[in-house]
């Protein structure tokens, strides 16, 4: 399976990108996992004013939904800030809504830490209603999060999460995930009513 992984902040030094490269390393032999990394992703602007329908969509948002397109599947690392997602990731998720919708029946795990002790699990429910919005209509993966509390003392100095019992709960989550993934892409197969493609304009 080839994963692409979105570290969900604009932050240099984030416990969530860190908790993506260790499922990198740690998760090598059963997937491939890509880091995307979205802060330097232009913040999203609709642009209702334009009297040409058809705009030009930004290089890095085609990067992003191509890399999205090619993958089996798709991970997102997300903080919490103020219960919610940061809004670096939500204008990523405004792009692709608006344009390429290639998130539409992407299997979807949502994974997060925080420095506090409930590990981003309000940002990880904001996060699900936004990509069940009927534009983006990812496949989340049922009863399933991973919540990494007190994260700034999670990791050993190479990287690693300290906690046995962290590691192997992210073990069995992940091999849902693939399972998951296989069952998503063999029922989408199987649909006799195929989702025509919209072609992007900012205007009906």
């Amino acid at each position: 399976m080839n994963y692409l992984a979105i570290v969900g902040t604009n932050s240099d030094v984030s416990t969530n990108r860190m908790l993506l490269q260790f499922m990198q390393k740690h998760f090598s032999s059963e997937a491939k996992i890509d880091l995307y990394e979205i802060k330097d992703l232009p913040a999203f602007i609709e642009k209702e004013d334009i009297e040409d329908a058809e705009v030009d969509i930004p290089e890095k948002v085609k990067d992003l939904s191509d890399r999205i397109a090619e993958a089996h599947g798709v991970i997102i690392a997300t903080p919490e800030y103020d219960h919610a997602i940061p809004a670096v990731l939500k204008s990523a998720l405004e792009w692709i809504s608006y344009t390429t919708q290639t998130l539409k029946d992407k299997p979807v795990l949502i994974v997060g830490a925080s420095h506090g002790s409930l590990g981003s699990s309000r940002a990880q429910a904001h996060l699900k209603q936004i990509l069940d919005s009927p534009e983006l209509g990812a496949r989340m993966m049922p009863s399933s999060e991973f919540l990494l509390g007190k994260s700034q003392s999670a990791f050993d100095t190479g990287g690693k999460l300290i906690d046995a019992a962290k590691v192997a709960e992210l073990e069995e989550i992940f091999r849902e995930f693939v399972l998951f993934t296989e069952i998503t892409r063999e029922l989408l197969s199987k649909r006799t009513l195929k989702r025509k493609t919209k072609k992007f304009s900012w205007q009906e």
